[in-house]
């Protein structure tokens, strides 16, 4: 029985032309060879099984290489490339960081440094996860990275970045690699698929391309794990039966039932999803996905954001055209809000299932009536004709009196209940809050604005001051200051003691206080005007923190009353 090889390994890069999804990279790297501008280091950083190490092995494969292809690809044919497939290159060292992290581990790599290779030029030394090495195996690793012997060349590999150390990212050339599009993972499944003899649709390989979240490695064994539960024929619903992936009818049918505002259907799909084993927030978050699909459909210049197989865009497009936006962006809220708040949820049913009932009542679901025709096709449309309830007043205006409905027999309660539905909300809105001001006005206003008195200024002016329970400080603001009247009779003075009190009352409070003395004194002309209280100088300086302390008492009435309600002692 011959023995089997997984894809992973079985299809693994071997040469810059069958790296897939970091073209850019690999340029670079070219470009850097045929120049001869080789880095002493070099730091590959990246998601994982996006081609980091497989990078790393290809290039120390091409600078080894006797040789190159005219486009910088290694022969496969030299000694050097033969003994790097067979696994028996002097050339090329490995070391997985996670299990050799220690100093010592270090010190025998740094021994093997000085060792010249004995076939080809360079002598390259790929460590794997290298972010697992501890800070003091990377402070002896700083000197060998910083000055390697002309025929080293270090790769370092990591998927966490942020913990090197800065004095290691200093030293060596960074290349950031991209998660892998669902359009590459999809195009190099259809073509292992070829090789192997699979017969696998496009959809199933959406399914696990969209799974594998961008990493190859993942993709290829995904695609193993399916083989081996299909076998050479491979149906869509095995595929999501055998990965645990939720069928996209769901998602469709649950935004069906919400457009049309029933939400009973949605909680009985749910009902079922649970069923089959699937978690809450594994559905809220793919309902999530679905929705932000709908949305980029609604652009033709977003649609290359969708990532689905071409059997599913029509069906996309097609729902896309009965959700509003004003649904879409308000489905949108309501499913990260329940993704937020799922986990710190007691009853997480009950939430998702309130979730479902919100998306069936958002208002204006309907996106055929909320989208404007084009200015070409708005021009060319002919004139829509007016209601027949627009111009219902109109009509009620001019249909004859009761007594002459009757006479002539028509149906007087018939042309009332016309009269009635005719009016419009707006109009209904807009006569009662004219009304409402009308009445207001006459109630507020008076006939005749009072003379003020200055002993009627005094009395209202207290009253004011008790009726400030809201704002204590404001009330006593008010008691200690008297109020005068200026020349004009109907701007009143507010001394108060210092200028952030001054802003705090314009900005917050002196509307209130002026409707408050117009109403009290009968009298709808009156403003105030604040003003800050000087204060007189005693001509003797204060030394002592009691002085200090008596002066601001005794020239300020709130800083006094604040003493007594803190019940404070002058020391």
């Amino acid at each position: 029985m011959e023995r089997f090889i997984v894809s992973a390994r079985k299809y693994r890069p071997n040469n810059f032309l069958s790296l897939i999804g970091q073209d850019s990279i690999a340029t670079t790297l070219k470009n850097s060879i045929k120049r001869g501008q080789l880095a002493h280091a070099y730091l590959f950083c990246g998601p994982r099984g996006v081609g980091k190490t497989s990078t790393a092995r290809i290039f120390a494969k091409t600078i080894n290489c006797m040789n190159l292809s005219a486009d910088l690809e290694p022969c496969g044919e030299c000694e050097s490339c033969k003994s790097f497939a067979e696994g028996r290159s002097y050339c090329i060292h490995e070391l997985d960081a996670a299990s050799n992290n220690s100093v010592d581990d270090i010190r025998s790599l740094t021994e093997k440094v000085r060792i010249p290779p004995q076939i080809g030029k360079y002598s390259v030394y790929i460590i794997d996860e290298v972010h697992m090495l501890s800070t003091a195996a990377f402070n002896a690793f700083l000197k060998t990275l910083e000055e390697p012997p002309a025929h080293a060349i270090f790769i370092l590999a990591t998927t966490e970045k942020h913990k090197i150390l800065p004095t290691i990212l200093s030293r060596c050339q960074t290349y950031d690699f991209n998660r892998i599009s669902v359009k590459d993972i999809v195009a190099n499944l259809a073509s292992i698929a070829q090789k192997e003899g699979i017969e696998i649709d496009s959809q199933s390989l959406h399914i696990i391309a969209q799974k594998a979240d961008g990493a190859m490695r993942d993709a290829l064994t995904l695609f193993d794990q399916t083989v081996a539960f299909c076998g050479t024929r491979v149906a869509y619903e095995q595929v999501i039966r055998n990965l645990n992936v939720l069928d996209y009818e769901y998602y469709f049918n649950i935004v069906d039932s919400s457009l049309r505002g029933d939400f009973s259907k949605s909680l009985l799909l749910f009902d079922q999803i649970l069923s089959k084993g699937f978690n809450a927030l594994y559905f809220v978050g793919g309902l999530s996905s679905h929705l932000r699909n709908l949305a980029v459909c609604k652009d033709v210049s977003t649609m290359k954001l969708l990532e689905v197989a071409p059997s599913l865009e029509e069906k996309y497009m097609a729902q896309s055209k009965e959700c509003s936006l004003k649904f879409l962006y308000e489905a949108l809220s309501h499913t990260v809000k329940c993704e937020s708040e799922y986990k710190a949820s007691g009853n997480q049913r009950l939430l998702v299932e309130f979730m479902l009932m919100k998306l069936a009542n958002i208002s204006g679901a309907s996106g055929t009536a909320a989208l404007p025709p084009s200015g070409a096709e708005a021009l060319s449309r002919p004139a829509a004709k007016p209601e027949k309830h627009e111009n219902a007043v109109q009509a009620a205006d001019e249909r004859p009196s009761a007594g002459s409905a009757a006479t002539s027999g028509g149906n007087t309660e018939k042309g009332g209940h016309q009269r009635r539905s005719g009016i419009s909300l707006k109009e209904m809105l807009q006569s009662a809050e004219q009304a409402t001001s009308s009445v207001e006005s006459r109630q507020d206003s008076p006939a005749e604005d009072v003379e003020i008195t200055q002993e009627a200024l005094e009395a209202a002016w207290m009253k004011m001051a008790e009726s400030q329970k809201a704002y204590p400080r404001l009330g006593l603001a008010i008691k200690s200051s008297k109020p005068g009247l200026e020349e004009d009779g109907i701007t009143v003075l507010f001394h108060v003691s210092n200028l952030v009190q001054k802003e705090w009352i314009e900005r917050n409070a002196m509307e209130t206080l002026e409707n408050f003395l117009r109403k009290e004194l009968k009298n709808g002309k009156i403003s105030i005007q604040i003003r800050i209280r000087e204060v007189e100088q005693t001509g003797k300086k204060l030394y002592l923190p009691q002085e200090k302390a008596e002066y601001i008492f005794k020239n300020y009435p709130e800083a006094n009353e604040l003493r007594k309600e803190l019940d404070l002692d002058i020391r």
